[in-house]
């Protein structure tokens, strides 16, 4: 099918805000994916906390006090001083091995930020998943007022045309009272149109940024569809970021198993301190003293009471998990993909329906009324055929709307619900320039933003 919009029963604005500028919008201002951006720039930041393991550590150290001295002479006389000792050094440790502990828990730290890359997508798809469904609600709304009014006016002027009846002797109170029963009843439902209006675009504000001003009609993406049912769960088992995440969690747990490994194995330091020791009292006979030292420190552990096995054994555990997870997500992206292209094909099939149900409807009241007009039908009749029409126009609005939800939710289920692939007028949020900005830093507390 082509174009479907939500307002098709109204009149849509010449000028407004369209659906892709609102998604637009929503990828910019969202506070939900601005946090989880802020939570993958601070995923990255694991890679150098890693990769710190390979740089020299330095530490210097400074210490003054006093110190009370009392020395015993050989001859019974007593010699005491207040010392003012300082001392001052530098200590470098290089590690040189540590069982590939660094190694792989760089490993680690880079496969968790490629998860963590899959996950922001996902929030990606979710926000904008919203932005369609809140604006798509928005519109129907307004359409169902538009249609509830209408309604209202209609049932209005029925009931003044049973009254000028009733005048005439041509019809009985019955039929007004009926009249008036319909037109209390549609507006009633106008209000809780109306209400349902101002929910949808409170929702559309916060999920947007801003208030709903004259919306464009929604259009579909059934160019970015897959072509069968059979291709969309084999897209979804290779695409969807949640798939994608759990793969990469996969390695994360099987690598954490050699970092845990490596607290059992030796490990290699090299150490460097120079240092400068000064006393206030020469008569001890040292002035001060400075040193310097280059040492190498190898240790093997023999036993920790079990702990590194332990974490072995945990992390092997955790890995298994992790297999298992990926294997239900997989699943589940096969049956959402297939869901997604079922209710997608079903919601076509709808709309149709509906654009038939309408325009039969309309010929009956039309029918009706000229019946009624001659005598040969009631007020009642009247009534129930207006009712048949409003109901089916309502159902016309609904169908609209989920055929557009449904081909943003197909394109969603297969991983392909992203600025890109929707060509929207903004740049691509990239993770990896953050990560690149902070991969090799040595030092700096500042981030790249300057915070």
């Amino acid at each position: 099918m082509g174009v479907v919009t939500c307002v098709a029963l109204a009149a849509p604005a010449a000028q407004g805000e369209s659906l892709p500028e609102a998604l637009t919008k929503a990828y910019q201002t969202n506070p939900q994916l601005n946090a989880e951006r802020a939570r993958q720039r601070a995923t990255d930041e694991n890679v150098p906390q890693a990769l710190s393991g390979y740089r020299p550590q330095i530490v210097a150290g400074l210490s003054a006090g006093l110190q009370a001295v009392r020395n015993l002479l050989p001859d019974n006389t007593i010699q005491s001083a207040t010392l003012r000792p300082w001392t001052v050094g530098v200590t470098v440790t290089q590690t040189l091995f540590d069982g590939f502990k660094t190694a792989n828990s760089v490993r680690v730290a880079e496969l968790q930020v490629q998860s963590g890359r899959e996950a922001l997508r996902n929030v990606g798809q979710g926000v904008l998943l919203d932005a369609v469904t809140v604006y798509t609600n928005v519109l129907a709304n307004q359409s169902l007022v538009e249609a509830q009014r209408a309604n209202v006016a209609f049932l209005q002027e029925t009931l003044d045309i049973t009254r000028k009846r009733l005048n005439a002797g041509d019809v009985t109170p019955t039929d007004t009272a009926q009249a008036e029963a319909r037109l209390n009843r549609g507006r009633a439902d106008l209000n809780a149109a109306e209400v349902n209006l101002a929910v949808s675009q409170a929702t559309y504000s916060q999920v947007i940024g801003n208030a709903p001003t004259q919306l464009r009609p929604a259009e579909t993406v059934d160019r970015l569809l897959p072509r069968s049912r059979e291709d969309a769960p084999g897209l979804a088992f290779r695409q969807h970021p949640t798939v994608m995440a759990a793969s990469f969690d996969v390695d994360v747990a099987s690598t954490s198993i050699r970092v845990a490994e490596s607290s059992l194995m030796p490990r290699i330091e090299l150490q460097g301190s120079v240092s400068r020791n000064r006393q206030t009292d020469a008569t001890l006979g040292s002035f001060g003293t400075d040193q310097a030292s280059v040492a190498g420190q190898l240790t093997q552990p023999i036993y920790d009471g079990g702990l590194a096995a332990s974490r072995t054994r945990q992390a092997k555990e955790i890995a298994a998990q992790s297999r298992l997870v990926l294997d239900l997500f997989r699943n589940q992206a096969r049956t959402a993909a297939v869901g997604a292209w079922v209710a997608n094909e079903g919601a076509k099939v709808a709309v149709a329906a509906s654009e038939s149900e309408v325009r039969a409807a309309t010929v009956a009241l039309d029918g009706v009324r000229r019946e009624a007009a001659g005598g040969q039908r009631t007020t009642v009749d009247v009534l129930n055929s207006q009712q048949d029409l409003v109901l089916a126009k309502a159902r016309l609005i609904g169908a609209q709307r989920d055929r557009v939800i449904a081909s943003y939710t197909l394109l969603s289920a297969i991983g392909r619900l992203d600025v890109k692939t929707l060509g929207l007028n903004t740049p691509d949020y990239l993770p990896e320039v953050h990560y690149h900005q902070v991969r090799d830093a040595w030092h700096g507390l500042r981030t790249p933003s300057g915070q």
